[in-house]
């Protein structure tokens, strides 16, 4: 992070914290049962994107462009569930709040990296829904599995990239006073309105990257799903039409559970009361994660039937152990 700590070839000095607080949420009684309640969640989480990703990795045909976003989504949600719960219950539950200061800015880095790669996945989600449904002839010459990797790919990089430059716009920020967090987990904006010199662009960061990661995707993925239905309502009949569409529901519910609470935190912001804004965000980084499974095993077929096979090889399995154990 040297580069970000210089200016036209001179070091400048920044006085940067031996640790940060966690303060977390304040004031609410028997709050330890709210984290115990994340703490189940997570194990939830765990267990059902492990089980979608070893699905996918378990059966042949479920190795398609779009099950390779699927693959992805399962296991963002498996690393974001897993970089942010376990440091929470360690910090509320086991009583650790001070945090050294570049473990704190590792945690951000995690933590954040995870939450905008969710949009981005949905994004090509959709990018795959809209082209099976209004382009089936050509969705083999248009989704391939180089194609879907290539985008995965180009996500990951923008997200890593952007993260680690709001990392290194942090490492110039000096800290006179508190060093308490108003927060669950290490928050980019409760960080840099703690610092004594001049944040600007810290605070043009958090500004530009709502928009960036959250509503231009979101946008996009509006923006797709009007142009399926108002294509499927000239061309299709509504049985037809509903037929098409059902197939979306998944994904639908997914943007609405990941998108509508963490929107309305980055677009308040200050605005809202700290301990909302913590309950509010903290639920998004730990549901969506919980659902996605959960709502592509109930409402994927492939899915579904993949799961019916394997549990059948399974027990075939089993079957032929044990009378092998008998002879």
């Amino acid at each position: 992070m040297g580069l970000f700590n210089s200016a036209l070839g001179k070091n400048i000095t920044f006085v940067h914290p031996e640790y940060f607080i966690i303060s977390g949420l304040s004031g609410i009684l028997y709050i330890n049962c709210y984290y115990i309640f994340l703490f189940f969640v997570y194990i939830i989480s765990v267990l059902g994107n492990t089980a979608v990703m070893a699905i996918i990795y378990l059966d042949h045909n479920l190795r398609t462009p779009k099950y390779v976003a699927v693959f992805n989504l399962a296991f963002v949600d498996l690393f974001g569930s897993s970089a942010l719960v376990p440091k929470v219950i360690d910090i509320f539950l086991v009583n650790h709040p001070n945090i050294p200061y570049s473990d704190c800015l590792t945690f951000l880095f995690f933590c954040y990296t995870c939450l905008c790669m969710q949009s981005f996945n949905l994004v090509a989600l959709s990018y795959d829904r809209l082209v099976a449904i209004i382009f089936p002839l050509h969705y083999q010459v248009k989704v391939t599995h180089r194609f879907m990797l290539s985008l995965i790919g180009v996500f990951w990089a923008f997200v890593i990239i952007a993260n680690l430059i709001t990392v290194g716009l942090i490492t110039r920020l000096s800290f006179c006073g508190s060093v308490v967090i108003n927060s669950y987990f290490c928050d980019h904006g409760q960080i840099y309105r703690l610092a004594c010199n001049d944040h600007y662009p810290n605070y043009v960061l958090s500004c530009l990257y709502p928009v960036l990661m959250f509503w231009l995707p979101l946008v996009f993925i509006l923006l797709s799903y009007l142009y399926i239905g108002f294509t499927l309502a000239k061309v299709a009949t509504v049985q037809e039409g509903l037929k098409a569409f059902k197939t979306c529901t998944g994904h639908i519910l997914l943007v609405a559970i990941y998108f509508i609470p963490l929107l309305i935190t980055f677009t308040l912001m200050e605005k809202i009361h700290p301990n909302a804004r913590i309950i509010n965000l903290s639920l998004t980084s730990v549901i969506p994660p919980m659902l996605n499974p959960i709502i592509y095993v109930l409402q994927t077929q492939e899915i579904k039937e993949s799961l019916k096979k394997l549990l059948k090889i399974r027990r075939k399995l089993k079957i032929t152990m044990t009378k092998s154990t008998i002879m």
